[in-house]
């Protein structure tokens, strides 16, 4: 196994697999749009006979919450029926595949960290169509392993660490959430631990234990306040802002979609098959905070 299909180009994940796949011995390809389209099918196939890989990572999906719920028949085609057809190229190859999923797939009520036997339970339309692309891969491609993860942040794109930094320049005062959830993770953190997946794949060949769903976030947990409170406290000796949060319920910032209110996720089945574990989330912050305000 050495050549890797990456989907979702210029995206935190797939930025960060352009890094550590290599460093793994393998070969990325990289694509995304225009040339990459998931309601375009001839141009899924285009990618496969340039790349003739030995393993995929679907990276690209419909990631914007709020948005999802006014056009979920487009969240659904990025992220259900996009899954299905790489997966079918896949298992037309008997190469294996790595879909990437979301927390948002349960309802946030259990009150402790979600394992993978838990019953989904989506409370919006993101949820609903990254749940549907699970299955669509599974079903699609018996060699699927779905990555839940959660609050993903690195130094490219859209994420909470590049919104704090840019709206703590321009503000003195922050008001973030402080009733959510969840583990930050670091999107170098989250490739390093899917390079070192597609290495024991490498090593052992396929086994049947591989295939279903498992948690990939990072170590320890925290709020949406507490983590805006250290990207601060990590940005400002670097040149950073340091402005003032404060802390809010969710109430008191409505949004289009539901959140579920607590995301935690239990990785020990990750650990255990693949012998794989991501740093704690304090970590991947140090590391992605010196690349942002670096860059």
């Amino acid at each position: 196994m050495r050549r890797v299909l990456v989907t979702g180009r210029g995206g935190q994940l797939a930025t960060g697999l352009a890094e550590a796949l290599p460093a793994q011995g393998f070969e990325p390809f990289l694509f995304g749009q225009p040339e990459f389209e998931f309601e375009q099918p001839a141009t899924i196939a285009a990618a496969f006979a340039a790349a003739q890989p030995d393993a995929v990572v679907n990276c690209a999906a419909w990631t914007a919450v709020d948005a999802a719920e006014d056009n979920e028949a487009g969240a659904f085609v990025a992220n259900a029926v996009g899954p299905a057809l790489v997966a079918r190229h896949c298992a037309a190859l008997g190469i294996p595949l790595v879909q990437v999923s979301t927390d948002y797939v349960f309802d946030g009520r259990k009150g402790a960290p979600y394992v993978e036997t838990d019953a989904p339970n989506p409370l919006g339309a993101y949820g609903r169509t990254k749940l549907a692309g699970e299955w669509a891969a599974l079903a699609e491609n018996p060699q699927t392993i779905v990555l839940r993860t959660a609050w993903v942040f690195s130094a490219v794109g859209n994420n909470f660490l590049r919104t704090m930094l840019r709206v703590g320049a321009e503000r003195p005062v922050l008001r973030v959430v402080a009733d959510q959830h969840g583990s930050p993770t670091a999107a170098p953190d989250l490739a390093d631990a899917i390079a070192a997946v597609l290495a024991r794949l490498r090593g052992t060949g396929w086994q049947a234990g591989y295939r279903g769903v498992f948690h990939a976030v990072a170590g320890g947990t925290t709020t949406w306040h507490a983590f805006a409170e250290a990207i601060f406290a990590a940005a400002a000796p670097l040149g950073g802002p340091r402005p003032e949060v404060q802390a809010i319920g969710t109430q008191d910032y409505p949004t289009r979609a539901v959140r579920p209110a607590d995301g935690r996720l239990d990785t020990t089945r990750l650990a255990q098959t693949f012998g794989v574990a991501l740093p704690r989330w304090e970590q991947g912050l140090d590391r992605v905070a010196r690349a942002a305000l670096a860059s």
